[in-house]
Order: C-alpha cells, then structure tokens, then sequence
C-alpha cells in the first residue's frame, strides 16, 4: 500500500463521527437484509440460480447485447455504444446539443448512477456550461459538499445529521436543524423546482431485459421516476453488462436486489421502460469502459454484480475506513468502494486502484453476503497477484489479430452473412472437434485455445424459450375467479379462501409499508372518494381518462377540478391499477394513452383503485401479464416514497407522494 493509502486509513479511523455513522449503517444494514433473506425459505436457491443467469449472459454477453439493442430500437428508443468514458461523455454532450441546439446552459436532473460516477459525467457537463444537480437526496447531499458517494446505495453514509443541518443552512439558506424530517422536506421543496423545469433527465439503468427491451430502473425516492418521465429529454447510462435474459428472470432479481441492499421485500419504485412517452426522446448510451478486457481475465466473475453494496456493509474494513477511504495511488477516490470496489476499480480503471485488494482480510464475509454468489475472496487474490487486464489505451493487439478482428466485425455487422458464418463454424465445430482454435500465431493462442463454437446459438435458444414462454407462461388475459352457474359448495369455499387470503396478505403488507387500504363496494366508489377529497379540501386532482363508474364526470359534478397533466399544485392524483401483488403489497400500473403515470407520483397524496379481484399472489405472475409489456412504461409502486439517506433514518415522503391510499373494490 502507498504512504498516501496507510494515511487515509489512519485518518478515517481517527474520525469519531465517521466511525459513529458506519458502526450504525453495518448494525441496520446487516440485521434489515438477515430478516429479508430469512423471509424467502428458498433464498440459498435463488442466489445458485442467480448466479446461473448472471454467469450464462457475461458467457453470451455478445449475443444477449445484440438481442437486448434491437428490441430497446424496436421499441423506439435511441441506442448509442460507448468504447469508453470520453465517448460517453462526447455522446451525452451531442444528445444535449442536438435536442437543444444553440443552448450551452441546459438544466439536467440526474438520478444516481454509479456509471456516471465511473465516467466523471457531472465534472464534463458542468465544464460545457450545462447545469447537473443530483436529486436523490444522498447524492444531493455530498454533491453540496463536493465529494465522491461514501457508499454505493448510501452516498451520504459518512455524515451525521448536525452536519447535514449545518450543510444545509449554509447551501439551501433554511434556518439550522438536525430533524432529519424537516431536512429531507427542505430538500423536496428545494428538487421539486428542478424536476419540473428540467431540460433532460439523466438516470442509470439496473437492469435491462433482452425478451422485451426493458429498461428497469429502481428507487425508493421517486426521483428517478421524476428524471426519466417529466424531462423532455431521458438519457439512460448503463454498463453493457446489467443484462438479463427474460422477464422472468428480473422477478428473481427484482426477489434479491431490494432485499440485499435495503432490507426491502421490494423497493417503493420499480420503472419498466418500454417506449417514449408524450413525445419525450429517450437515449440509450451503453458503456464498455473495460468491461470487455475484465470479461476476458481472471476477473470475469465481477461482472456478475448486480451494485446491491451488501458487501460494503458486512465488510470490516469498510466499516473502520469508510468509503472516501479507498483511494488510488494517486490520492483520488476510487468510484467503488469496499470488496467490491477493490476488485471492479482496478479491472475497469487500471493498476491505480489495484492497492485496494490489500485493504482485504479475506474472512470471506462479502462472499457471504453476495445475492449473486460472486467469489470475492478469489477475485481480490487475483488483483494482489497483479492479474487485472491492461486499460484499453495500453493494450497491444498483435496485426493478425487486428486483422481477423476487423473480418470479424465485417461479418457480424450483416445479419445473414453473420448467421450463416455462426451456423457453418457450430456444424464444423461438431465434425471436426478440437481442431477449431486460433493458431498461435494470432498472439492468442500463446496462452489459451479459443473456446469450442456451440452447435446451436444462443440465439435458437432464446427464441425457442420466448416461443415456450409466450405459449405456457404468459396468460392472454388477468386471471380472474371464473364464473360457473353451479359447482361444489367445497370449491366455492375454497376460491373464496384463496381470494380473501390474497386480500388479507395485500392489506397487512402495504399497511406494514406507511400505506392505507380501503374496502368498499363498487356503488360505495364514487362516494368515499368524494367523501375523502372533501376531508382534505382538495378541489383539483389530476386522474387517469379511463377510470370506472365515469368517475371523472362524478368528480366534476361535485365542483372537483379534473387534469389530466401534472401540476405543482395538485395535491392528489388518483389512478388505477393492473394488478395487486399480495406478497409485497404492490401496485401494478401501466401508463399509456390517458393514462398518465405522473399521478402516481407527482402529487403528495396517491389514491389508487383496484378491482379485488385483480390480485395476484407473486411478482413472477404479475411480470407475465403481457399488459407490462404492451404499455409504454409500467411502475411498480410499493408504498409511500421514503429515504434512509441521513443517519439511516426512515422518512416518509420524498420526492414522490407521503400518502398511499388503495380503494380495493368488491365488484
């Protein structure tokens, strides 16, 4: 380790106030991910499986890519590939201009993404004259202070509430306070300004599904919604590897992220983003920035990750030096932190980061604590044998390399010639085995032969497995009881158990979440909605077009103001929903025309309706609807918005609304 290194070391142990705040974020994190994982009986299962997926997408990485691009340009967004930082960056600066020709000064809302933190996004915006403000509040937070996140998922980890009341009086101009309440208030009031006037909306990406060319984006805020629906721009950055095959496979995933990295059976905002909305653009910048030449190494494994930070939080060494502790060679904070960080920085961003791994007791904790099963331990071994792959700049190809790569990319880029060469080499790979590798001379083969071609692509694969899912798992319709004009009484009990169970698990799970659920009778509707507006003396909402009973006209009878855009000041917003997901407390709810997902998430106060009978038990049955799909953008909305950012407090109301009401009707 560096002189510089032992330094930093020391003096983040030396600092009471960090050690007080990363003793209590290990304590909440730990115990909130133990009582989640113990919740799944099956969880060791779903992490082999996990791993599984994770290891066959970075395996067919290529494949999966290409399938994944076409779709999302299918579905209308712009996709763009980034080979590294600088062409990200030049890229995200062209979409700006194009979009906004003539404007050096654009306002751009910005979620959290650990790739832009990766890529140095906000310093080279704010360079071109643009103006980038974070909005999730620990991002806000640290970037008042001017500093690097502490923490993958908890940027602002390092600080305790005086110093955030103390920041926040000197930047925001509030009178001094430590109510963790009022400062988060102070920084909605304050974000609120900048959702609405934003120029473009910058969001990452957790994962995106190559089956349906879906962007999921996960947050508890409500700020990343904000970012990538109200901007008249969206720009997507994601790394090339957070793929999945199948929607299918994002319910397992959607099962483990939350859990590991918050303690949550779900996070409060899962967006699945299929098409612009509203004549909104939406770019899509993809990043290599060495994941092809880690994809390549010893350290391949890394790229399974799914930047939960679970690892962070059952770290020791974390937990005495903190985030901002980790740093290069060169003094520089690395952009990931902890066991994690000490293997991706030095793979992606080179031999600065590689005295991390010495930072490592090796007691195998972070293997432990793993959703994904990634073999920590084994991979910081690796980077302190000094086995982490060259930065692309330095990387020498041999000419006949160069040469055969150049064919390569001249055939892959023809869809037929492609298929018929990848059809040709899996036959010939059958006919004549162990004969098919580059020769030596290629530079390649003075280490490894290249792996045998597979008699069938990935590409029959996927599409016989979507043909065998679109058969057998995707229902054409919302299972609904079916209706019989005579049966058993034994199996009219029976349905009616399994539906009050159902309703039962759904109303304790979402009031376990802050949230409300009325019962009421389809004739009682428009009543109790009436009867609650009045109560909070609310005369102007904004509301879905298609809602039963011609709620609106009801609305507009009783002098209620009716819109169908968003407001500052609309105080409530009242939508439908697809379905409810009774082991979590969910709401589905697409969008689409006269459907806008804004009242879901602007107003303070979101009123849903749902029809009793469109419950379903899991996450998996309510992602094979094929409605989810089918609407431009769908959210899973999961309670009332909420935040942990300042001493791991939960506060309720955020960026999107405090209050969740479901008015789940019987009829």
């Amino acid at each position: 380790m560096t002189l510089l290194f032992n330094q930093k070391i020391r003096q983040q142990i030396a600092d009471p106030q960090l050690q007080a705040a990363l003793d209590a974020n290990a304590d909440r994190r730990i115990a909130a991910r133990q009582n989640a994982a113990n919740a799944l009986p099956d969880w060791a299962e779903r992490r082999q499986r996990a791993h599984a997926v994770r290891m066959h997408v970075i395996d067919h990485l290529d494949e999966v890519l290409s399938l994944f691009i076409a779709k999302v340009e299918q579905n209308g967004i712009q996709v763009h590939r980034a080979k590294d930082a600088a062409e990200a960056i030049r890229l995200a600066l062209e979409i700006s201009h194009q979009a906004y020709p003539g404007r050096s000064n654009l306002l751009i809302a910005k979620g959290k993404s650990m790739v832009s933190e990766e890529i140095g996004f906000n310093p080279a915006l704010q360079s071109a004259g643009h103006r980038v403000v974070e909005t999730d509040l620990g991002e806000f937070i640290i970037q008042l202070r001017n500093e690097k996140p502490a923490h993958i998922i908890t940027p602002a980890v390092h600080l305790r509430r005086k110093q955030v009341g103390e920041l926040f009086h000197e930047k925001l101009g509030i009178p001094f306070t430590d109510d963790i309440p009022t400062l988060t208030a102070a920084a909605r009031s304050t974000l609120r300004e900048v959702f609405l006037n934003a120029d473009i909306g910058v969001s990452g990406v957790n994962f995106g599904v190559a089956q349906s060319g879906t962007l999921c984006v996960v947050t508890n805020e409500g700020n990343g919604r904000m970012c990538t629906s109200i901007p008249r721009v969206h720009i997507a950055l994601m790394g090339m590897e957070r793929l999945l095959p199948s929607l299918d496979d994002l319910a397992l995933f959607l099962s483990l992220l939350p859990r590991s990295a918050t303690g949550q059976n779900l996070s409060v905002y899962t967006q699945l983003i299929h098409q612009p909305e509203n004549s909104q653009e939406k770019h899509l910048i993809i990043l290599d920035n060495g994941r092809s030449s880690v994809r390549n190494s010893s350290l391949q494994e890394i790229l399974y990750c799914i930047r939960c930070g679970s690892c962070l939080n059952v770290c020791p060494i974390f937990r005495e030096i903190g985030g901002h502790g980790y740093i290069g060679a060169n003094g520089a904070v690395a952009p990931y932190p902890g066991p994690i960080g000490s293997v991706i920085s030095p793979g992606l961003l080179g031999s600065n980061f590689s005295q991390l791994a010495q930072a490592c007791t090796l007691c195998g904790a972070c293997k432990e604590a793993c959703p994904v099963d990634i073999d920590l331990p084994k991979l910081l071994l690796r980077v302190r044998a000094g086995k982490i792959p060259d930065p692309p700049a330095e990387k020498h190809q041999p000419s006949k390399l160069e040469y055969g790569l150049k064919i390569y990319s001249s055939i892959s880029s023809k869809p037929r010639m492609f298929k018929l060469a990848s059809r040709f080499v899996g036959l010939a790979s059958n006919i004549l085995p162990g004969y098919l590798h580059l020769p030596t001379l290629t530079g390649w083969g003075l280490s490894k032969d290249l792996a045998r071609p597979a008699a069938r692509s990935f590409r029959v694969d996927y599409r016989e497995e979507d043909s065998k899912s679109k058969d057998e798992d995707f229902p054409q319709q919302i299972s609904r009881p079916k209706k019989r004009d005579a049966g058993p009484v034994a199996q009219n009990r029976e349905e009616n158990a399994g539906k009050n169970a159902l309703i039962e698990r759904f109303d304790l799970e979402l009031i376990t979440l802050g949230g409300s659920v009325h019962r009421i009778r389809s004739q009682e509707l428009q009543s109790a909605i009436l009867r609650f507006l009045n109560d909070r003396e609310i005369q102007h909402v904004q509301s879905w077009n298609d809602l039963p009973l011609k709620f609106g006209d009801a609305l507009r009878q009783n002098d209620i103001e009716v819109s169908s855009v968003h407001s500052a000041s609309i105080r409530a917003g009242i939508t439908g929903a697809l379905v409810g997901i009774a082991e979590t407390g969910s709401l589905v709810i697409p969008g689409g025309e006269g459907r806008p997902l804004s009242a879901s998430l602007v107003p303070e106060i979101h009123l849903a309706i749902v029809d009793s009978t469109c419950l379903v038990s899991s996450l998996e049955e309510a992602l094979r609807l094929p409605e989810i799909v089918k609407a431009p953008a769908t959210v899973i909305v999961t309670g009332p918005s909420r935040t942990a950012d300042i001493e791991m407090t939960l506060t309720i109301g955020v960026h999107g609304p405090k209050e969740l009401h479901v008015f789940l009707v019987d009829g």
